[in-house]
């Protein structure tokens, strides 16, 4: 039997949205994009010209399978000096992205059916597809609002059991925005549990910083990559820090499904994370400052969000007065408003009732997608 059916790989909707929308934009519709999460700006010039060079140069070869001794020390450079850590290059592991890096933890935890990981709801949808895609059981916790829908160490305490695996934490958050606050990440650290942090939205902050289960526990997962902060979605490049004792099993495994990661990438890396790139905090006060056009405006729409979100470029925000089928809703708005939005239950269904608000886009478009959103809760009779 296939394991992917409607009980274990769900679709994942937001691309669905995005895949209507470019159908839509080819029959000469005007769409708005406000689903999808990517940097709609290109990546720096240093980091595009290091990959050049490196492809000019024939690393177009295998590499270790654990990524070039030359990158791991970057990325242990890295998280020593912006968290005041002592990870080694030993610990590192470098992934064609973060979705492969989850694969490999979850594949090195979930040994045998009904193995279960703690996540909350709502959350990424692709956590647990992949968990059950490995026989495992997503065990969700229905988070609160109030706490911008992040994991309390007190509710993750009560469903911890003998078949736990792992605690997947997300911070800053998709599809909240929210951050994990620093006593509350330390306490889930030390539940006794392996942590598995996706930190890939680190760097994309606006007043506040975003801390890393290194800070708290040797027995994390630590996944982030270079996809948000230094837009290089499509170079695919990422990466795990773990305890170098786990390292040699994530090592055979990466050596079978993937061989090793992209070799001239690897490069671009390097300069993504030993250079100085203004363009990155252009990028950054361009998202706050979408942000902040967001969160006033948007509750004059009556599309209100309990929490102000304070990283990565996403807002959660309530629209179950107006629809309560958040699906219905968003294809609706898409359809009628020319304007792409991601129903909350894409991330499960604490999310229903929801609708994910992307700002990765500019600050015009983001002007003309609320107007639009503005004249259809109108015509809808939602808005005055």
């Amino acid at each position: 039997m296939s394991i992917i059916n409607d009980k274990t790989i769900k679709p994942f909707i937001v691309m669905e949205v995005l895949e209507r929308a470019l159908e839509l934009e080819k029959e000469g519709k005007s769409i708005i994009h406000m689903e999808i999460g990517e940097p709609d700006f290109p990546t720096p010039k240093k980091i595009v010209d290091a990959g050049t060079r490196s492809l000019q140069n024939g690393n177009t070869h295998y590499t270790d399978s654990r990524g070039t001794i030359e990158l791991r020390s970057s990325i242990s450079g890295y998280y020593n000096k912006n968290y005041g850590l002592d990870v080694t290059p030993g610990q590192v592991l470098v992934t064609m992205g973060v979705s492969p890096a989850l694969l490999l933890v979850l594949s090195s935890l979930v040994e045998s059916p009904g193995d279960e990981v703690v996540l909350g709801n709502p959350c990424y949808p692709c956590y647990a597809n992949f968990i059950r895609y490995l026989g495992g059981v997503p065990r969700f916790i229905s988070t609160r609002e109030e706490n911008g829908f992040q994991l309390k160490a007190g509710e993750i305490r009560k469903v911890i059991g003998p078949g736990t695996k792992a605690i997947l934490v997300n911070s800053p958050a998709n599809p909240m925005g929210t951050i994990i606050p620093r006593e509350d990440l330390r306490e889930i650290c030390g539940l006794g549990v392996p942590v598995i942090s996706d930190e890939i939205y680190h760097g994309l902050v606006y007043g506040e910083k975003a801390h890393t289960s290194l800070e708290f526990t040797e027995e994390t997962y630590v996944l982030n990559g270079f996809s948000k902060l230094f837009a290089m979605t499509g170079w695919r490049l990422g990466y795990i820090i773990m305890p170098e004792k786990r390292l040699r099993k994530m090592q055979i495994l990466q050596q079978n499904f993937f061989i090793s990661p992209n070799s001239f990438v690897q490069k671009a890396g390097v300069c993504a994370l030993e250079e100085d790139h203004p363009e990155v905090e252009k990028m950054i006060a361009l998202y706050d400052e979408r942000r902040r056009f967001l969160l006033k405006r948007l509750p004059e729409l009556g599309l209100d969000y309990a929490v102000e979100p304070k990283g990565a470029f996403y807002i959660f925000v309530k629209a179950d007065h107006i629809d309560d089928n958040s699906y219905r809703l968003a294809f609706n708005i898409l359809e009628e408003a020319g304007v792409a939005l991601t129903p909350g239950i894409d991330f499960g269904d604490r999310g229903e009732g929801h609708l994910r608000i992307s700002y990765a886009n500019s600050i015009e478009n983001l002007r003309e997608g609320t107007d639009r959103l503005e004249s259809y809760l109108i015509k809808r009779g939602k808005l005055e």
